[in-house]
């Protein structure tokens, strides 16, 4: 591993390497493509990796990670020798969902799509921008703001593949999309990835974000995912991250909201080295609904960091967010939250709250919800707590009879229950429900079916 020299800092290689790969980036790509990757490119000169300076980033420092040179790029498909739905099957058994896989973020072109309602579209990134280029380029970037996150901007420059979801006015897509990101490879590898989901007016979908590590090399997984609701649309995002602690994970969800339109998102974060979820919705359309719930649990040295920023930019929109961390021996967290009332967003109803719980000592965590509100008439809320278990409750179940740490294990099972009950697929939560009463227990939580053992 060469580490960075005073002379050449991480963003001069990151540019220099973009330079070198612009031509394969830029392969049958428009030119409306191609500007965006400049544009992206010069936005991250400008902004460069984030340290603790940055306000956003003030308790998850970057530049340690970018300033190692020994991870290769994901520039090509990967190939394997063998059947990806025989080796991996995610942690629901007989769960009915449409599949799709990424490998390496790049999307997997056995999935089969021809099970869909007639309409939709449901293909790779890279082909839908050759071949749905009208339809791709009213949407793409238009709602990750690359301008002001540099993981944003860096995305923009490097991504080449994904998934691409268009669901037609009036469809309802009854069976969960599930979108199972695997990560695998024989060195170091860094991946990049970017998704767009479009909703038509009065449509309805649910989306499964999986997220894996296949091999016990070190990752960096940078992904973005554009999410665009029309009028009366419904749509459910959920997110389960297992990933080994070898792993950056950095995950940008970004969702436009217009009249009537209701978004529910549920971020379990069950393992992963250093994981940063950046959640931005902006209520567009009056009478909104967005509610965002997410459950951290780390420990050993992982580092958790949760970005929220709602924006409520016309009347009569409702916000929920509930976000909880439980953490063990040395590891740390970060929640930051921001509700922002535009000047006309009157009847607004904007509510958020960050509890969570220290097992040790040296756990830490560091939280900072935030209002700005810009008129006077509005229902606004924020509350934080950090502290231990309850000692009181602790005691209580000890003198019915329970040893110490299954009611330790019961405590926090309550307290996590509240974040799993928000999970609309009754097949998904009770999974869900195994899995974290697992990982409390210090059990690893990598799938059951998965015949690799990789979780270090």
């Amino acid at each position: 591993m060469t580490e960075t020299t005073t002379f050449e800092s991480a963003e001069q290689r990151i540019l220099q390497l973009f330079l070198e790969k612009e031509a394969l980036l830029n392969e049958e790509a428009s030119d409306f493509l191609r500007n965006n990757r400049e544009q992206s490119m010069a936005v991250f000169q400008r902004l460069g990796i984030p340290s603790r300076k940055v306000e956003n980033y003030k308790y998850t420092d970057l530049t340690k990670i970018f300033a190692q040179e020994r991870y290769n790029r994901a520039f090509h498909p990967t190939s394997f020798e063998f059947d990806m739905q025989e080796v991996f099957t995610c942690d629901v058994p007989e769960f009915d969902t449409h599949i799709l896989f990424h490998v390496n973020g790049w999307y997997f072109e056995q999935n089969k799509t021809d099970l869909f309602p007639k309409g939709t579209i449901i293909k790779s990134m890279k082909r839908a921008l050759k071949e749905n280029t009208d339809l791709v380029e009213k949407y793409y970037g238009k709602q990750a703001d690359a301008a002001n996150d540099p993981l944003a901007s860096l995305n923009g420059a490097f991504a080449q593949d994904g998934v691409f979801i268009y669901i037609p006015d009036h469809v309802v897509i009854e069976k969960p999309i599930q979108i199972i990101n695997l990560l695998r490879s024989e060195e170091d590898l860094y991946v990049t990835q970017r998704n767009l989901v479009i909703v038509g007016k009065n449509a309805q979908i649910k989306l499964m974000f999986c997220d894996h590590t296949l091999a016990v090399h070190s990752y960096i997984a940078n992904y973005l995912t554009e999410v665009f609701l029309g009028e009366d649309s419904v749509a459910d995002v959920y997110g389960i991250q297992n990933q080994h602690n070898g792993t950056a994970y950095f995950n940008g969800l970004y969702v436009h909201q217009e009249r009537n339109s209701q978004l529910i998102t549920n971020t379990i974060s069950l393992h992963g080295g250093i994981t940063r979820n950046h959640l931005q919705v902006d209520l567009q359309g009056e009478h909104a609904n967005a509610s965002l719930f997410g459950l951290t649990l780390t420990d050993k040295d992982q580092h958790s960091d949760i970005f929220t920023s709602i924006v409520h930019g016309q009347p009569g929109c409702h916000s929920n967010q509930i976000f909880k961390n439980v953490l063990d021996d040395n590891s740390t967290g970060v929640f930051t939250g921001r509700i922002h009332v535009m000047p006309g967003a009157k009847k607004t109803e904007a509510y958020q709250r960050n509890n969570s719980v220290l097992m040790t000592k040296a756990a830490k965590m560091n939280t900072k919800p935030q209002l700005v509100i810009d008129n006077d008439d509005v229902k606004c809320s924020h509350g934080a707590t950090v502290g231990q278990i309850n000692e009181e409750a602790l005691f209580y179940l000890q003198t019915r009879g329970i040893n110490e740490k299954e009611a330790r294990l019961m405590l926090m099972f309550a307290f996590a229950h509240e974040v799993l009950t928000n999970i609309r697929v009754e097949q998904l939560r009770q999974s869900i429900d195994r899995l974290v009463n697992k990982r409390l227990r210090g059990e690893v939580s990598r799938c059951h079916d998965c015949k690799l053992e990789c979780i270090r």
